[in-house]
């Protein structure tokens, strides 16, 4: 069974709410990344460019953990325990600007490199945890 979001927590992925990712590396060594977030339905969307250490942790193993604080409220956080069922660099420059967006307000990515491609990866929940619950 998997568990869905509430309210709360979908209020907190709607902030400019950092998250940090852990990923798990080739010797099986944990790797923790800051980075921006969306929602899809239930899936949690992350966007990185491919060569990066997380995005080859992404693809070699489908085992995640996502964390967000709320901004507003230190003691409100989410913790998700999943799994990536998405990795495509089809439509990852859009979702790159579209988070861009929401969290600085500039309408590009503005630290795109030359020759850079992205990756949208797709994360869905198999265990989720807030506080307060």
């Amino acid at each position: 069974m998997v568990d869905t979001f509430t309210a709360a927590s979908r209020a907190i992925f709607d902030k400019k709410a950092l998250a940090h990712v852990a990923t798990i590396g080739p010797e099986g060594e944990p790797h923790v990344s800051p980075v921006w977030v969306e929602l899809d339905g239930d899936d949690i969307i992350v966007n990185t460019a491919l060569g990066r250490a997380k995005a080859r942790n992404f693809a070699s193993d489908p085992r995640v953990a996502v964390s967000l604080t709320d901004p507003d409220d230190p003691s409100s956080c989410i913790v998700v325990r999943g799994t990536v069922v998405g990795f495509t660099t089809q439509g990852a420059d859009e979702v790159i600007d579209r988070l861009q967006k929401k969290y600085t307000g500039a309408e590009t990515f503005s630290d795109r490199r030359e020759g850079e491609i992205r990756v949208t990866v797709r994360i869905r929940p198999d265990r989720i945890a807030a506080q307060p619950e």
